[in-house]
């Protein structure tokens, strides 16, 4: 399996490399390869989409950004470690994801940190948050450029689930993030990390019971077939990242960088506009699947994690962000 994963991503980073050392008539920051996981059809897609445009425009065509949808160029991990070795240029990934990378993104993936979407902004916006996580990456291979919105993460399954009790032993796929496999650990359930790509599969064979995301992944990736219970619990706000390889970045001129932030602010903006309008779409579409959407009161969910704050404020890297997020809810 891990031979495999190799060759994978030697054909990938054999790929992208090719690709720009054939455009020998071209300068290295002109064409920006960016790889992510999402539908072409959804709001992340489109959210890139109008970050490419937005980057063609501002520099006047000087740089282009090609976007690699649907993991053409491996999953969000693969494409992680593609830019830290330079290979690719950008990728779509998100704070769960990223926090095995760098754990101040750690910060984000706290079991109901968050009270509302409004606070989610605040926090994402802040200097003393979100700017500054941005920034923190440097070291370990790539720069954060922007936030989407990912939706409130909620629990699909086989069963329906009304409180922790429901969870208990129940195998709910998680992303490999050490903090998502925390909370289910706390929540009585057995976390099992999977590729997205495989959990369609995963849940109609019953490999696991359940998982936890957005709306989008029970409509979009037709998950609802197999897992007919949605349950608000609501209990992360996990905000995706596009990121940019610091070799990348460092090779862009002061100039390229602040219009590729410029940009991401901007692409962040058009995200919350259509995030909002697509969860009520795709609502409406689980239910005519034959989802049903419970609401359930938070209080035991929230109790159940209690450890998770108390070791967040313990912990010397995620614990000013923790405070910061904390300050913000007023």
């Amino acid at each position: 399996m891990l031979n495999m994963k190799k060759a994978k991503l030697h054909f990938a980073s054999a790929l992208l490399l090719g690709g720009l050392m054939g455009a020998s008539s071209m300068s290295f920051a002109e064409t920006l390869k960016l790889s992510h996981n999402g539908d072409t059809k959804s709001p992340v897609h489109k959210a890139l989409k109008f970050f490419a445009d937005e980057v063609k425009e501002k520099s006047d065509g000087e740089i282009k950004v090609r976007i690699y949808p649907n993991g053409q160029l491996g999953t969000q991990r693969e494409s992680l470690e593609l830019l830290q070795s330079g290979a690719l240029d950008m990728a779509k990934s998100n704070a769960s994801e990223l926090e095995s990378f760098d754990p101040a993104y750690g910060a984000f993936n706290i079991p109901y940190i968050f009270r509302d979407r409004e606070h989610f902004y605040r926090a994402l916006a802040s200097e003393d948050v979100g700017q500054k996580i941005l920034s923190s990456s440097a070291k370990y291979g790539f720069v954060g450029v922007a936030y989407f919105d990912a939706g409130s993460r909620n629990f699909y399954t086989s069963k329906p689930v009304h409180s922790p009790a429901d969870l208990k032993g129940m195998k709910i796929r998680v992303q490999p993030s050490p903090s998502a496999i925390k909370m289910m650990e706390l929540m009585g359930a057995s976390p099992t990390p999977l590729p997205f790509g495989e959990l369609y599969t995963a849940l109609q064979q019953r490999v696991v019971d359940g998982a936890e995301n957005n709306i989008g992944a029970v409509t979009t990736y037709r998950h609802g077939e197999v897992a007919k219970y949605y349950t608000r619990d609501g209990h992360a706000m996990i905000p995706d990242v596009l990121v940019i390889s610091t070799k990348t970045w460092e090779k862009l001129s002061d100039k390229n960088k602040a219009l590729i932030l410029a940009a991401g602010k901007d692409a962040t903006a058009y995200m919350k506009k259509i995030w909002g309008e697509y969860t009520e779409q795709e609502l409406q579409k689980a239910t005519k699947m034959g989802v049903e959407i419970i609401d359930v009161d938070k209080d035991p969910f929230i109790k159940a994690v209690e450890p998770m704050f108390q070791e967040a404020e313990q912990n010397p890297v995620i614990a000013p962000y923790v405070e910061a997020i904390k300050a913000l809810d007023k």
